[in-house]
């Protein structure tokens, strides 16, 4: 009896540490991992957060040249791409480019896995209502092109009666048909382009920036601009709201670039022109 009463005393006393070994789904508060993106530490803003940091964590696709893009090298590369690592240099952090497919980079913002966003995002009242923007580093217009033979159109209005090859889900579509043009649907710019030339259409409202790096790619290309809209879509780096000290130092490297001709290097190498306005 009594050897019996030990052995239940034995049993008894192990129960406790088994019961907690049958707990290993669950981390012990002291050793989870940390949320991505965590906040800056109490006290630092969001710029003093960066620099203790030593980085700026920006997200980009690294897809879509000429402004972010890969290289024959595999490098990074492209205007975007420059134009954020020169505005890192003047902050004195090291640039960290997260890439990211454009339908997650949004998303990822939200996750607090970039500090900013430089991927061409176009400045809209809807996106303003979650997210801030640095002052613009590009401005794209719409542009009217024609073959370089072509003397009949030299602007707009001359596109009554005339064949335009456009994208319908392109707002630039809307330029040809109120200006008289008959639509020709393309599936983007480079078949606009390819119809230009060929003949089968006389003209395309269209991207300036995609004109501009056209020409600097192939400027033996048959084709010319010949008018432009008045205003353009601006385009500018992207913030979490609540960031206000980091958008504006943002926004101080951006005018410095502009003033002491760094952007216009820039620009000229990607455009062959001055894309800031």
């Amino acid at each position: 009896m009594k050897k019996l009463s030990l052995t239940i005393l034995l049993l008894l006393t192990l129960l406790p540490a088994g019961a907690c070994g049958n707990n290993n789904n669950t981390a012990p508060a002291a050793t989870a991992a940390p949320t991505e993106g965590a906040a800056a530490p109490a006290g630092q803003n969001s710029l003093e957060a960066v620099k203790a940091s030593g980085k700026l964590r920006i997200g980009t696709e690294g897809t879509y040249a000429p402004f972010t893009f890969h290289d024959a090298e595999g490098k990074l590369t492209g205007f975007d791409v420059e134009i954020a690592k020169e505005i890192t240099k003047r902050l004195g952090v090291e640039p960290e480019f997260i890439e990211t497919q454009w339908d997650g980079l949004f998303a990822g913002m939200d996750a607090k896995r970039f500090d900013t966003i430089f991927n061409e995002v176009s400045i809209t009242d809807e996106r303003k209502v979650k997210y801030d923007f640095s002052e613009p580093y590009i401005v794209s217009k719409g542009v009217l092109i024609v073959r370089e033979d072509n003397q009949n159109i030299t602007a707009f209005a001359d596109l009554k009666g005339k064949k335009a090859g456009q994208s319908l889900t392109s707002n630039l579509s809307d330029i040809a048909r109120e200006n008289g043009a008959e639509i020709v649907a393309v599936d983007g710019f480079n078949q606009a382009i390819d119809l230009l030339t060929s003949g089968r259409i006389d003209a395309t409202v269209n991207d300036g920036l995609s004109y501009l790096d056209l020409k600097k790619q192939k400027p033996d290309a048959k084709i010319k601009q010949v008018d432009e809209t008045a205003e353009g879509s601006k385009s500018a780096a992207v913030f979490l709201k609540g960031n206000e000290e980091l958008v504006n130092a943002v926004s101080d490297a951006l005018a410095e670039m502009k003033s002491d001709g760094t952007y216009l290097k820039i620009s000229e190498k990607y455009f062959g022109a001055d894309v800031s306005k």
